[in-house]
């Protein structure tokens, strides 16, 4: 038995006014959700100059001839002469270590070619290390007293000096990433206050990477060959934004 036009009538009226509801209240929560997704994303910066408080220096110096045991005696009495010279300025021998001894004999390579001056190339590593960075600062200032009594130190390792290095990161993390974390809300409620605004709670934050940069930023500086340096962070926070 077919329905009567009134109830069909009806019926249909019922959805259209249930279809109607529905829609309003999924385009209030897509509003409203929108509304509370209005957020602002602000970086915060910190920066502290640092200075270096250890110091390495590497230093690889050559012996050549062609007869091996006399290269390897001249070799030894330049290591002498290299310990004398870190202790004379103040460095205790125990933080001194011989390293790494390479031999090269030049008539064993397959693809040698020419005459030879010097069969043998013998070379050795010496590094210092101290957490008296002034000390090695001083010393490096007289490395020409090594050349003076005939050691030679070769281009290719060590000879370009001291390394500096910073290692107490861990003790000024914190009052860092607090500065940057602060720096970052000034500029997001100038932010706030500039839209007409109030900023509400932090929506996400992330911390960057610290950065050791050289205090003097002239081309071509090194971090690792300044004493003094520049600690850097930066924070990256997202803050609501409420009317």
């Amino acid at each position: 038995m077919s329905e009567s036009p009134l109830k069909l009538f009806v019926a249909a009226l019922l959805i259209a006014v249930g279809l109607s509801f529905g829609g309003y209240f999924i385009g209030q929560g897509f509003i409203e959700g929108r509304l509370n997704d209005r957020f602002v994303t602000v970086r915060g910066l910190a920066e502290t100059e640092v200075q270096a408080n250890l110091a390495i220096w590497p230093m690889r110096f050559v012996a050549t001839g062609n007869n091996l045991a006399e290269v390897h005696a001249q070799l030894t009495a330049d290591a002498n002469k290299i310990v004398q010279f870190f202790v004379r300025h103040g460095l205790p021998e125990n933080s001194i270590e011989l390293q790494s001894l390479e031999v090269t004999d030049l008539l064993a390579q397959a693809y040698r070619s020419g005459p030879l001056d010097s069969r043998f190339i013998l070379t050795q590593i010496l590094v210092a290390r101290t957490e008296n960075v002034d000390l090695i600062a001083a010393a490096s200032q007289k490395v020409s007293e090594l050349v003076d009594v005939g050691v030679v130190l070769s281009a290719e390792y060590g000879s370009s000096g001291p390394v500096y290095l910073f290692t107490g990161l861990n003790d000024v993390k914190p009052e860092m990433i607090a500065e940057a974390t602060v720096n970052a809300r000034l500029a997001a409620e100038q932010f706030a206050a500039d839209a007409g605004s109030r900023l509400g709670g932090i929506r996400r934050a992330t911390q960057g990477l610290f950065q050791i940069l050289p205090r003097d930023n002239a081309p071509d500086t090194m971090e690792h060959k300044q004493i003094n340096k520049t600690l850097r962070v930066v924070t990256t926070v997202e803050y609501y934004l409420t009317e």
